[in-house]
């Protein structure tokens, strides 16, 4: 198992700071990019420590299949106000919005 360390953290935070406006990523696309495959939840974890270590765009971030972070309240409103294009379900249309790794 993968401990969840400050270079670990700032790692992901790294990455998540480079996922342009309007676009997304998904918790496995970050694990991956991290060199930490299969780990998603440990990124979900990062992110909700997130404001602890700086301003990152967490929003940005949302589930493999599009579901924003239930916990999350105004994460539809920031990616909307970035005009990151949704499903008819409420998902993020990762095909329109999300980013090819």
């Amino acid at each position: 198992m993968t401990k969840l360390d400050e270079s670990l953290l700032y790692q992901i935070y790294a990455i998540v700071s480079e996922i342009p406006e309007g676009k997304v990523a998904t918790y496995g696309q970050i694990a991956r990019l991290s060199g930490h495959d299969k780990n998603a939840r440990l990124v979900g974890k990062a992110l909700a420590v997130a404001d602890y270590y700086g301003n990152f765009p967490c929003h940005r971030v949302v589930n493999h299949a599009g579901r924003l972070a239930p916990h999350f309240t105004n994460q539809r409103q920031l990616l909307v106000k970035e005009k990151v294009v949704f499903k008819e379900n409420g998902y993020v249309d990762l095909n329109q919005s999300g980013i090819q790794t």
